[in-house]
């Protein structure tokens, strides 16, 4: 019991004597994170429109292929992002293995489907007579698209908030991809895994921390986008 406490004690003093290295591993997480998740906003929330307002051929194999893609165990999608970006890979002369922006493209990849479908759903909850409208209306695709986003907008940054805390949490990923280099790819995740695996317990358990508060402020603005929205 003793050791627990020395180790929460410990561990809040990195925390609030802003230790470089805690703050450069939290740094590390939120930069990778947050490009991940705009690239997978800006490809999934057109493409999940487009698929909640459009009918075409092979539209239910795009969908089950989606929905599949969700329920991929994330080492599995490491592994196939391994093989792309590895030197025998067909991206591998780009050298992004074992680099920020390897991680960044192997968590779009995990993002990108939650994204999506997340905004599939969004749309297709809305008033049906609001697609009949924008058509009445004469409007372009283009100005039907903007209209009906803008309208969903509370469930869609949902969508996006949640795509943001499925990556920040990620570790298999992030390890098979990033290396877990001191200073350069080291995220929360993996450096509590590794730091814990040593048995530096109170820099594991400061890292803890701050992802919980992460955790916890993600579904703070979850929450009040849903306020918002009622």
């Amino acid at each position: 019991m003793q050791f627990l406490i020395e180790s929460f004690y410990k561990a809040i003093l990195l925390v609030f004597h802003l230790d470089p290295e805690v703050y450069q591993i939290v740094w590390t997480s939120i930069y990778i994170s947050f490009w991940s998740t705009i690239l997978s906003a800006s490809i999934g929330i057109p493409l999940g429109a487009l698929l909640a307002l459009k009918t075409f051929r092979g539209k239910s194999a795009v969908v089950l292929l989606l929905n599949t893609s969700m329920a991929l165990p994330t080492v599995v999608i490491g592994l196939f992002c391994y093989a792309l970006l590895s030197r025998m890979g067909p991206l591998g002369d780009f050298g992004f293995l074992f680099t920020p922006t390897g991680m960044i493209f192997g968590l779009f990849i995990l993002a990108a489907p939650i994204a999506t479908n997340l905004t599939v759903a969004a749309i297709q909850s809305l008033d049906k007579r609001l697609m009949l409208t924008c058509k009445l209306l004469g409007a372009t695709p283009v100005q039907e698209f903007f209209l009906i986003v803008k309208e969903a907008r509370f469930a869609v940054m949902a969508a996006v908030v949640i795509a943001f805390g499925r990556v920040i949490s990620e570790v298999g990923i992030a390890m098979m991809l990033g290396g877990n280099i001191r200073g350069l790819t080291r995220t929360m995740t993996t450096a509590i895994a590794l730091e814990t695996s040593k048995g530096e317990f109170e820099l594991g358990l400061a890292l803890g921390f701050i992802l919980m508060s992460v955790a916890f402020a993600i579904n703070g603005v979850i929450f009040a986008i849903q306020r918002g929205r009622g």
